[in-house]
C-alpha cells in the first residue's frame, strides 16, 4: 500500500493484516474474491490507486479478509463459508476500537458491507457496495468471463489475464499490484486454502450453498426492515460479471425502505470501477459521506 505501514492485529486468534492512515470520518475498505481462489488473489492492495486520495480527508483502513492476503486461514473447516468471513470482518473492526464507520465493499467485499450493516448496525454508518453480483439478486456470470483461464492458474501472467478481462482499460492493472498479488498466492497459507477449497472440494459443498442460504437470508432481512442505513450502489457498464437487470433490482431492494439510497453508474468501467477511475470514484464517496 502506498506510503503506509503494514500493520497486523489478532482477531479471535486469526493473525489479521490491516493498513491505517490519515484523520476524519473513519472509511473501511473490504476488498473481493475469496479464500482458495484459482483466479486472482484479492486483498487489501486492491486499493492501492484510491487508499492515499481518501486518506488526504478521512480515516482509511484497509484490511486483508479472513483466508486472504497476508490474514490466516480459517481455524476449522466449517470456517471456510461466507458467513465466517463477516464474523471475521465485524471482529476486526472491534478489535481496532472501531464502530459508526462507513464501510465500502467490492464484489464479494460488497456483500460483506451489506450484511455487516444488518447483523451489526452498530459498526455502519453508511453501506457502499460496489460491482457486486455477490450481494445481487440472480446468478453471476463470472464462469462464463473467465472460460478461457490461461494455466497454470495464478501463475503471474494468468492473474494478469484474470485483472486484465475484469477490465475496461487494463491500464491500471499495474506491475507493482501484480506483484504483490503474486507474492500471496506462493504463500503456503493461500496454497492450504486452494487445496481445501478445490481439493477437497469445500467450495462447493461448504462455501457456495452456504452463501446462497445467507443471501436468501439477506434478502428475507431486507424486505422486512430495510438496510436502516444510507447506502451507495456503484455499478459500471462495462461489467459483464454482474448485468444492469440486476444491479437495479438490488437498487430497488435497498432504496424501498431506505430513503437515504444513491445509484452511481460509471461508463467506460467494468469490475474494477474504482481502480479505473480512481479520482471519480474518490469524490463520489466524500460526497455521499459528507452527505450522509
Amino acid at each position: 500500500m502506498p506510503s503506509c505501514e503494514t500493520k497486523f492485529i489478532d482477531v479471535d486468534g486469526v493473525r489479521t493484516r490491516y493498513f491505517d492512515k490519515g484523520n476524519g470520518p473513519t472509511l473501511v475498505l473490504i476488498h473481493g474474491g475469496h479464500f482458495g481462489a484459482t483466479t486472482s488473489a484479492d486483498a487489501a492492495e486492491d486499493w492501492d490507486l484510491n487508499f492515499d486520495g481518501l486518506a488526504e480527508w478521512a480515516r482509511v483502513i484497509a484490511f486483508d479478509k479472513l483466508g486472504q492476503g497476508h490474514t490466516g486461514n480459517p481455524k476449522v473447516d466449517d470456517d471456510y463459508t461466507m458467513a465466517a468471513v463477516v464474523r471475521h470482518a465485524a471482529g476486526t473492526l472491534r478489535a481496532l476500537g472501531i464502530d459508526n464507520a462507513h464501510l465500502i465493499g467490492h464484489s464479494r467485499g460488497g456483500y460483506v458491507t451489506c450484511r455487516m450493516t444488518l447483523d451489526h448496525p452498530e459498526l455502519a454508518a453508511t453501506c457502499t457496495i460496489i460491482n457486486s453480483n455477490t450481494c445481487a439478486p440472480g446468478t453471476g456470470r463470472n464462469e462464463y468471463v473467465f472460460a478461457n483461464n490461461p494455466h497454470p492458474a495464478l501463475s503471474r501472467e494468468a492473474q494478469r489475464w484474470v485483472l486484465e478481462r475484469y477490465s475496461y482499460d487494463p491500464a491500471h492493472v499495474s506491475e507493482d499490484w501484480l506483484d504483490a498479488l503474486f507474492a500471496i498466492t506462493e504463500r503456503p497459507e493461500y496454497r492450504h486454502a486452494v487445496a481445501k477449497m478445490n481439493d477437497e472440494g469445500f467450495l462447493w459443498t461448504k462455501f457456495l450453498p452456504g452463501l446462497q442460504a445467507d443471501k436468501e437470508e439477506m434478502f428475507r432481512m431486507l424486505a422486512a426492515r430495510g438496510i436502516q442505513r444510507p447506502v451507495l450502489l456503484v455499478w459500471s457498464r462495462n461489467d459483464e460479471t454482474v448485468s444492469h437487470a440486476q444491479t437495479e433490482a438490488l437498487y430497488r431492494i435497498l432504496a424501498e425502505k431506505e430513503r437515504h439510497a444513491r445509484w452511481q453508474i460509471f461508463d467506460r468501467a467494468a469490475h474494477f470501477s474504482y481502480r479505473e477511475h480512481p479520482k471519480r470514484f474518490n469524490e463520489v464517496i466524500k460526497s455521499f459521506v459528507h452527505a450522509a
